[in-house]
């Protein structure tokens, strides 16, 4: 039998968490046919069949149980080498970090270059959009949510809570008017808000939490869209104070009334450990120290 090649254990292994090849090929960014060739080429090598297709996707076989054991053996073991390498020889490698889009375009950005700098070897990959990437398969090193998992192989631990407000531009009110209590805000004011059926997480529904029954009549799935809708003038809308109160042409409505959310950090309980990710969770907790007063203004 030829030698068995890490890469295609390392395929094996993700098809087996990801429970689907699809998955696994977002995953560890291959293309789903190359994935395929991969695992075929070491069901040969191995003259064992390794999963069974199912409606769902890929089922281990006994076989399959029996390989999976062995290899998250290796897989542990080459964390301990990355582990042991990365601190004789400096941080280095390949970190993916998966957030909000408001809380990495407009939060993060600011910190990033410093961490940047002070480690010239890794690679950072910051993914700053409408969703998020999963941890527990692999898709990411560390994710930032708005909440906490309800399963899976992950640890999470808060990382901040944030305030939010209502606001709209100058341009707005002065043509408008400025609602002074929430349910103002149903008498003849367009609202700005998310695409109530592509919410990626319910924590965004926020209208509810100001006044019950609001409805947006102008709808993004993305939060910098909404915001320059807001600062062009278009309507009222709820945004995090980390943003709004960096807009100068924004004022906040209803100021008596703001809500909250948390952010909470997620990483696989299996790559924890990794010098990379223990180093980023804590840049994260130092970032959100050093911007506490704009996260949550007094």
């Amino acid at each position: 039998m030829q030698d068995l090649n890490w890469n295609d254990i390392r395929v094996f292994l993700t098809v087996a968490e990801a429970g689907q090849i699809g998955r696994a090929a977002r995953a560890l960014r291959l293309d789903p046919t190359t994935l395929g060739r991969r695992l075929r080429r070491l069901e040969r090598q191995l003259e064992i069949t390794l999963f069974e297709r199912t409606r769902e996707g890929q089922t281990l076989t006994e076989a399959g149980e029996s390989l999976l054991a062995k290899a998250e053996a290796m897989a542990q073991a080459a964390r301990t080498i990355d582990a042991v390498q990365s601190r004789q020889t400096g941080l280095g490698g390949n970190l993916r970090l998966s957030v909000s889009e408001g809380f990495g375009s407009q939060f993060l950005t600011l910190y990033l270059a410093d961490f940047a700098r002070a480690h010239p070897n890794l690679s950072i990959e910051l993914v700053a959009n409408s969703g998020f990437l999963s941890p527990s398969k692999r898709e990411a090193d560390i994710a930032v949510m708005l909440s906490r998992p309800k399963a899976g192989p992950v640890i999470c631990r808060k990382l901040s809570d944030y305030s939010l407000m209502l606001y709209a531009s100058r341009r707005y009110v002065a043509a408008h008017g400025a609602p002074q209590r929430p349910r103002d805000l149903a008498q003849g004011h367009t609202l700005v808000s998310y695409i109530p059926d592509l919410l990626y997480a319910p924590e965004l529904n926020y209208l509810d939490d100001f006044h019950a029954g609001l409805t947006a009549q102008i709808r993004s799935s993305s939060i910098n869209a909404q915001n320059r809708l807001i600062e062009e003038g278009v309507g009222i809308g709820v945004l995090p104070r980390f943003i709004g109160d960096r807009g100068t042409d924004l004022v906040p409505v209803c100021p008596d009334r703001s809500i909250r959310r948390s952010f909470w950090i997620v990483t696989h309980r299996d790559t924890q450990n990794l010098a990379r990710v223990r180093l980023a969770k804590e840049w994260l907790l130092d970032c959100v120290r050093a911007g506490r007063k704009v996260l949550m203004p007094d």
